[in-house]
C-alpha cells in the first residue's frame, strides 16, 4: 500500500510529537510528593498519561494506515485541549524547558494535522 506524501508526514509528525509527549512524561515530570500531590496521585497520573498516550499512537496508526477519518479529528480536539492547558501552563509558571517541549509537541502535531487535510492527504481519506 503506498500511503501519499502528506499522510506519511502527518504519520511521522504525530510519533515524533508523541514520543516527545512519552519522554517528557517519563523524564521532565515533577514527581515530588508534596502536601497537595501525593505518591499514588502522581503514579496515578503517570499511568493515566500512558494510557493516553497508547490511545492517541492509536488514533495516528487508525488515520494513517486504516484510512480511518474520524481519528484526524478526535486527534484535533486533542491538540485544541492541549493549547488551551499550554497556554495556562504558560501563564503560570512561563517558558521552562519542559513548557518549551510540549511547546514543540504541540507544533509538530498541529503541522502533522494540517497536512492530513491537505494536498494529496484529502483523496486518501475520502476514498
Amino acid at each position: 500500500m503506498n500511503v501519499p506524501k502528506n499522510v506519511w508526514w502527518f504519520e511521522v509528525l504525530l510519533y515524533a510529537s508523541l514520543l516527545l509527549d512519552a519522554l517528557s512524561v517519563a523524564f521532565l515530570q515533577d514527581r515530588t510528593p508534596t502536601a497537595r500531590m501525593t505518591e499514588q496521585m502522581i503514579d496515578a497520573t503517570a499511568w493515566t498519561a500512558f494510557a493516553l498516550l497508547i490511545l492517541l499512537f492509536w488514533f495516528v496508526w487508525l488515520a494513517a494506515r486504516r484510512r480511518k477519518s474520524w481519528p484526524r479529528w478526535a486527534l484535533s480536539t486533542a491538540l485544541v485541549l492541549s493549547l488551551i492547558s499550554l497556554a495556562h501552563v504558560i501563564g503560570e509558571r512561563g517558558m521552562q524547558f519542559d513548557v518549551f517541549v510540549d511547546t514543540v509537541s504541540c507544533g509538530l502535531t498541529a503541522l502533522g494535522l494540517y497536512l492530513s487535510f491537505t494536498g494529496d492527504a484529502k483523496d486518501w481519506f475520502d476514498a
